[in-house]
């Protein structure tokens, strides 16, 4: 393995793409309470920061300095690693208001707790990193939070339990996947009103935008499959088949790429990332990488992608180029979301 980073670390300097030292990547350990901070460079895991109650998601903001994370409220001591043999009551947690606790990426502490809606899930920052966005899927809404002055200063209704959401690279609007609703909620972000919602299919779970703004994706977990959707025109243009239970997707730097987390489900995992050809829309590589592929992030470069492998308690790297597996990184229990310094 130590060959093989080597490798990878000659192949980022040789087109220009140096992994600074400094970079992370921060994971959400969903079944233990905790964020993974793993050093970008060495992909060794530098420490556990205890977070509250099931964190979903990790978002760091657009100067890297804050990572903002979904979780439901205080931690449930009685759950906590070293009580054996006692479970969580996942329900009645989720029926309790939610919060963002927000890191400090500096000392990896937590300086922030925010409450928003029942059940959050994911956390965006806006580009200019004013303002966050957190979806409660529990209360069908999205929280918009002022990130200087930290609290809440809207709640915008929108389709039903919302999942995973991002901003179109302008900054104009953000999309939300409404998993239960089969439609994708448009935001406009100046008004801070749901403009309209496209169908799009079954189990839309997360939403992705090519950085050049003219394609948007939503992963639709129930059809193995990734719909198209032309920001232009707000409708879908065409559906990519994928594997099992899609979760999140992301688009390389580039615009070339679309990288697509094959979870699957506890019983049948999913242990596969979609590879897809934006200029042909066709399926390039298939790569293996753990039991529930389920969160994927792409460094700054576009040389690196991070999968978050539920079921195994892993991380796999990939390299882009290569179309390969290059370490695996043994994190917390359940990883969930993953997000890299920008």
């Amino acid at each position: 393995m130590p060959i093989l980073k080597t490798y990878v670390a000659i192949a980022l300097l040789a087109w220009g793409g140096a992994v600074s030292a400094a970079d992370k990547v921060y994971i959400a350990n969903e079944n233990a309470d905790t964020v993974s901070v793993i050093d970008a460079a060495s992909f060794k895991v530098l420490t556990s920061v205890r977070v509250g109650n099931m964190p979903h998601n990790v978002q760091l903001s657009p100067d890297g300095k804050v990572v903002w994370v979904t979780n439901n409220g205080e931690p449930d001591i009685a759950a906590a690693p070293g009580h054996s043999g006692m479970k969580k009551a996942d329900h009645a947690v989720m029926a309790k208001p939610g919060a963002v606790w927000l890191i400090d990426t500096g000392t990896d502490a937590v300086i922030a707790k925010i409450p928003v809606g029942l059940h959050p899930a994911h956390v965006v920052l806006a580009p200019d990193g004013r303002f966050a966005y957190i979806t409660n899927g529990g209360d069908n809404s999205v929280t918009v939070i002022d990130a200087v002055a930290r609290s809440v200063v809207a709640t915008i209704p929108v389709g039903k339990f919302p999942h995973g959401l991002r901003f179109a690279p302008d900054g104009r609007q953000a999309y939300v996947a409404n998993l239960k609703g089969g439609t994708v909620s448009v935001i406009d972000v100046a008004s801070r009103k749901e403009i309209t919602q496209i169908p799009v299919g079954k189990g839309p779970a997360q939403v992705g935008f090519t950085p050049d703004g003219l394609l948007a994706f939503v992963s639709l977990s129930e059809e193995k499959a990734v719909a198209v959707i032309d920001p232009a025109t707000q409708k879908v243009m065409r559906k990519i088949s994928v594997g099992t239970v899609p979760i999140q997707l992301f688009a390389t730097p580039d615009s070339k790429t679309l990288l697509v987390a094959n979870q699957g489900s506890r019983s049948k995992p999913g242990n596969t990332v979609s590879m897809v050809d934006l200029q042909t829309f066709k399926l390039a590589k298939t790569v293996v990488t753990g039991a529930g592929a389920h969160g994927v992030a792409v460094d700054r470069e576009g040389g690196l992608a991070y999968i978050t492998n539920t079921y195994a308690d892993t991380v796999s790297v990939i390299d882009i180029k290569s179309r390969a597996v290059v370490s695996t990184v043994r994190v917390g229990k359940g990883p969930n979301g993953v997000s890299v310094s920008p």
